[in-house]
C-alpha cells in the first residue's frame, strides 16, 4: 500500500483530495494541516476513523515535525496544499502569506530533500513531491490568449506573489539538488467544502439568507473554472505518470466572467429553492468597488496534460456548478459549523485593514 503525506489536507482542495483519494482506497494518507481559519476539521468528518486516514495538527513549517512524520510514516510522496490561498486576505495581511507559502514551503522542500536522500533503488526513483499551485501567478490575460506552462509569471497580488516565489523554490530544488518534483497550476476551483468567503460559496450562502450578492467593479472579470474533484483526478494522474521536474496546467476549459457565474447561480437557486423568499434571487446582486489590482482575465491551456497523461474534466460548468449547488443545500449544517469561526462575511481586500459587511 502506497503512503502519500498531504499537507493542507483539511482546506478546499486538500480536503477533497484526502477524501477522494481514500474513498478509491489502496492508499494511506498521512494529513498533515495547522488549521488555520480554511482548515476545518467538519471537511473530514467521515473519514476520521477511517483505518488509512491519519491525521496530524501541525505546520509544514515545523521542520522537527516534518522530518519526524518522513521518518515514521515513509511516505512514497509528498503533495503540498497548504497554502494561505484568498487574494482578499493577502492585501489585508502579505506578511502570513509569505510565512506560509514561501518560507513553509522552503522549510518543507528541504525536509523532503533530506528524506528523499535517505531512499535508495525504487524508492527514491519512485518518490514524487507535488506542489499544488495556482494560475494567477501569471498575472492578467488580455482579451485573447491562454495560459501555458511556458508563460511568464506576473502575479499582482501578495497572494499571487508569495505562490510564485513558492513555485520557483520547487523548480530550483529539482534543477539545483535533483529532487524530483512535479508542479501544478490550477484555474479557479469550485465545489463541495470549499470556505464561504470564495466567490460561488459566498453567493450561495448569501442569496439563501436574502442578503445582497457584491460583485467587484463592473463583473466583468473572467476565470476559467474547474470542478474541484476535476482537478484531484488530473492530480492523481500528475502523480502516477507526470515527468519529474515539469509543470502541468490544470483548467476546466469553462470561461465566465463573474457576473455570468453569479446570474447561473442565481438562476438555478430559483430552480432548486422554489419556495424561497427570495427569488428571483439575481435581484439581490449589487455592484461594489472593484478590489485593488484585481486581474482581468484568466484562462489556461491544458492541452499538456491533456495529451502527456490522458486527462480531461468530467464535468461541464452547469452540470458542477449543479452538483455545487445540491451539496451545499444538503450540507448547511457544515457551513453553519463552518461560519461559526472567524469569517463573519465581512469584506476583505479593501487594502487598508478596514472592513465593511457583505450584505
Amino acid at each position: 500500500m502506497k503512503t502519500l503525506l498531504i499537507t493542507g489536507g483539511a482546506g478546499f482542495i486538500g480536503g477533497n483530495f484526502v477524501l477522494h483519494t481514500l474513498a478509491r482506497g489502496g492508499v494511506r494518507v498521512v494529513n498533515l494541516d495547522a488549521l488555520t481559519y480554511a482548515g476545518n476539521p467538519e471537511t473530514l468528518a467521515g473519514v476520521r476513523d477511517h483505518p488509512d486516514h491519519v491525521f496530524v495538527h501541525g505546520d509544514i513549517g515545523d521542520r522537527a515535525l516534518v522530518a519526524e512524520l518522513l521518518a515514521r510514516h515513509r511516505p512514497d510522496a509528498i503533495l503540498n496544499f497548504a497554502a494561505e490561498s484568498h487574494v482578499d486576505r493577502s492585501i489585508d495581511g502579505p506578511a502570513a502569506f509569505v510565512q506560509t507559502n514561501v518560507v513553509g514551503t522552503l522549510a518543507l522542500l528541504e525536509a523532503a530533500l533530506e528524506y528523499w536522500r535517505t531512499l535508495d533503488g525504487a524508492a527514491s526513483r519512485d518518490f514524487r513531491f507535488l506542489h499544488v499551485s495556482t494560475d494567477e501567478v501569471y498575472g492578467s490575460l488580455g482579451a485573447e490568449g491562454r495560459f501555458t506552462e511556458d508563460s511568464p509569471y506576473a502575479p499582482n497580488s501578495p497572494y499571487s506573489a508569495s505562490k510564485a516565489a513558492s513555485d520557483h523554490l520547487v523548480r530550483a530544488f529539482h534543477h539545483t539538488y535533483g529532487l524530483p518534483t512535479l508542479t501544478t497550476n490550477c484555474s479557479n476551483n469550485y465545489g463541495p467544502y470549499q470556505f464561504p468567503e470564495k466567490l460561488i460559496p459566498l453567493m450561495i450562502q448569501n442569496a439563501l439568507a436574502g442578503r445582497e450578492l457584491p460583485v467587484y467593479g463592473d463583473g466583468g472579470n473572467v476565470r476559467d473554472w474547474l470542478f474541484v474533484l476535476d482537478h484531484c483526478r488530473a492530480l492523481e494522474r500528475v502523480l502516477e505518470a507526470g515527468r519529474p521536474g515539469r509543470v502541468y496546467n490544470i483548467g476546466g476549459d469553462c470561461e465566465r466572467t463573474n457576473l455570468e457565474v453569479v446570474r447561473t447561480l442565481c438562476a438555478l437557486l430559483d430552480e432548486e429553492f422554489p419556495d424561497s423568499p427570495h427569488r428571483p434571487h439575481e435581484r439581490l446582486v449589487r455592484f461594489v468597488a472593484d478590489r485593488p489590482g484585481h486581474d482581468r482575465r484568466y484562462a489556461i491551456d491544458a492541452g499538456r496534460i491533456r495529451a502527456e497523461l490522458g486527462w480531461t474534466p468530467q464535468e461541464d460548468f452547469e452540470s458542477g456548478l449543479r452538483k455545487t449547488v445540491r451539496w451545499y443545500r444538503d450540507h448547511a449544517d457544515w457551513c453553519a459549523r463552518v461560519l461559526d469561526g472567524s469569517y463573519r462575511g465581512e469584506r476583505l481586500g479593501l487594502g487598508d485593514g478596514a472592513r465593511a459587511r457583505r450584505g
